[in-house]
């Protein structure tokens, strides 16, 4: 039942040879890896409003010079990832650029913090689409929490599927989005080139502005960044692409950068001139859209699109999450299911825990987009600076041809990026202070795993000198609960590893069962030794484990091996489990934890 159910969710199991089919093509990538980064145009100009708003809507021509600083650091972050991908072609980003040239550990900072960041690019995307639902339907605002929780779960089977399906699915979506926002853009322009818009909507450039600092217009700059998050997504899944897959990543990477620069631009231009202020219960995109459209099908279409591209925006986390934790995985700093490839060839570990923590964070958060943002761009912005400079000491190291452009380019980078990170940590701490507890933590772990992993290698590596022990022989212990066939077939599997070592062992709680078993024992297994063992506690385990303790003493000093036979029944269905006492798996887990005892479950399986 569960088999036909993952049949029909996730489809057919394909083979290891078919890996070449799930590679994506550039119109795909730009689908399945700029939908986060092209989707934050819906909520990333609306950051700048609402920090402006503070002042007045006189201040929001002020949102026109940020959005051109804005334009400056995606120009610089364009330019800067692009170099990334050539330089280091098979992926990883942030953690690679920064492990390689910074160290190990702020390489795991940025790693963690993009692992972190992928998990809030799928929660935000995901709330903020749920939003842009809930304008234009407001009856729908009390069940965000469990409509997004839906969407998440959608997403997560899509991706199961495999690369290529998902990325097919959603390049409808995303292509529609950019289509709709080009009409919403070009019909607001026309209309303010023809004088339709009437000029008192909103304050000219220039007019003075009681209360502005340069701290709010860099706070403003720092929130409005926040459409920038998304960008990095490409570099660290260039091993998506078809071949060559860094130039076609690059390729990409760059028409993701002139779309996501026309249409933030567009947005934040029409915002302006509309005089549009931000609200709790209706986006700028949707106020936009009305004010051209009026509330007709074009608003709709516009609103459903977005909505659509905000949820599968989610998608960028599913594809980049799993390659970034695949690097960490083969460098020992978190476990090795991150490794394992699903039935359709996707990394489903890294998918399905993706998920779960994502749909943690939108209980904890309630859905609230305004909330999980600071945090989402935060989480961005570091691994940004720790790239940017990165690349400024590998240039500055190597000194390739050309060096001196690339290495400026990543100065501006990374010196904007750094201003940005430190406003979002000025102007928003307590919104954004876990990530200076969950930070350090994470590298900790990361740095717990890797030795582990090295703990486990030393001991398991065959070394060239002999080993002092050597095995003469069995013990072989055989606990029994009674005189049943369960226990004559572990007997029998027993004799066949030492004939004239088994001692079966019985714990009684009453010493008059007690002499009743031994006689029945003698009638029936003469020839194998029968220990008792009296419990006044009625507890089987304790006595056991000690007799066994005493045995694997005495018997490693004449080198044999201690081996436990235990004897199972297996229910013909599972639910007759819970009608059992389940000692002998009571048994087993405990003994698991000896040294030097080797543990061996005989099963007799039940047929009715």
């Amino acid at each position: 039942m569960i088999a036909a159910v993952k049949r029909i969710l996730i489809g057919r199991p394909l083979k290891s040879t078919e890996a070449g089919e799930q590679k994506l093509t550039k119109a795909k990538g730009l689908a399945i890896l700029s939908s986060d980064a092209l989707s934050s145009v819906a909520y990333g100009p609306e950051q700048i409003l609402i920090v402006l708003f503070t002042l007045g809507t006189v201040a929001f021509w002020y949102s026109i010079p940020i959005a051109i600083g804005v334009l400056i650091l995606l120009t610089a972050l364009i330019l800067s990832y692009r170099q990334i991908i050539y330089a280091y072609p098979h992926g990883g980003g942030a953690y690679v650029v920064s492990k390689s040239n910074l160290g190990v550990n702020a390489g795991l900072i940025a790693g963690g913090s993009l692992l972190v960041d992928y998990i809030l690019t799928v929660a935000v995307s995901v709330s903020a689409g749920t939003d842009a639902i809930t304008s234009a339907f407001p009856a729908l605002h009390g069940h965000n929490v469990g409509i997004s929780i839906i969407f998440v779960i959608f997403i997560t089977i899509l991706n199961l599927r495999g690369v290529t399906e998902s990325a097919s699915v959603l390049a409808y979506p995303v292509y529609l989005f950019v289509f709709a926002l080009f009409i919403l853009i070009g019909a607001g322009i026309y209309h303010i080139l023809t004088g339709s818009v009437p000029p008192q909507l909103h304050s000219s450039m220039g007019t003075p502005v009681q209360g502005i600092t340069l701290f709010i217009l860099l706070r403003a700059f720092a929130s409005g960044s926040s459409a920038l998050t998304g960008v990095e997504a490409i570099s660290n899944a260039i091993p998506n692409f078809k071949d060559p897959a860094p130039k076609n990543a690059a390729k990409t990477l760059v028409m993701m950068g002139v779309l996501l620069a026309i249409l933030f631009s567009g947005i934040v231009t029409l915002a302006y001139f509309y005089g549009i202020a931000p609200s709790a219960e209706v986006t700028v995109v949707s106020q936009i859209a009305e004010s051209v459209f009026g509330r007709n099908f074009m608003y709709f279409f516009i609103q459903g699109t977005t909505a659509l591209i905000l949820i599968l925006a989610a998608n960028t986390g599913y594809s980049a999450f799993p390659l970034l934790a695949v690097n960490l995985a083969k460098d020992k700093f978190i476990p090795r299911i991150f490794l394992s490839r699903g039935d359709r060839l996707g990394y489903s570990n890294g998918i399905i825990i993706l998920g779960m923590a994502s749909i943690l964070l939108i209980l904890v958060f309630q859905a609230e987009t305004e909330h999980l943002i600071p945090l989402y761009a935060v989480g961005v912005f570091v691994p940004f600076t720790l790239s940017q400079s990165g690349m400024m000491v590998k240039w500055f190291r190597e000194k390739p041809e050309g060096w001196i452009l690339k290495f400026i380019i990543n100065t501006i980078g990374a010196f904007i990026s750094l201003v940005v990170a430190m406003m979002f940590f000025i102007t928003k701490f307590p919104q954004v202070w876990p990530i200076f507890v969950f930070v350090p933590i994470i590298v900790f772990v990361f740095h717990r795993i890797r030795k582990h992993y090295e703990d486990v290698g030393d001991q398991l590596r065959v070394m060239a000198k002999e080993s002092t022990w050597s095995v003469k022989g069995n013990v072989v212990i055989v606990p029994v609960a009674g005189i049943t066939t369960v226990v004559e077939n572990s007997l029998k599997y027993a004799k066949g590893l030492a004939p004239d070592q088994i001692i079966a062992v019985y714990v009684s709680f009453d010493r008059e069962d007690e002499k009743r078993f031994e006689e029945k024992w003698k009638k029936w297994q003469p020839d194998i030794r029968l220990v008792t063992l009296h419990s006044q506690y009625r507890s089987i385990i304790n006595p056991l484990t000690k007799f066994i303790d005493t045995i694997e003493h005495k018997a490693s000093e004449s080198h044999y091996q201690v081996t436990v036979v235990i004897p199972q029944f297996i229910p013909k269905k599972g639910w007759h489990n819970i009608l059992h006492n389940q000692s002998g798996t009571m048994i087993r887990t405990l003994l698991l934890f000896r040294r030097n005892v080797v543990i061996t479950t005989v099963p007799y399986h039940l047929k009715k």
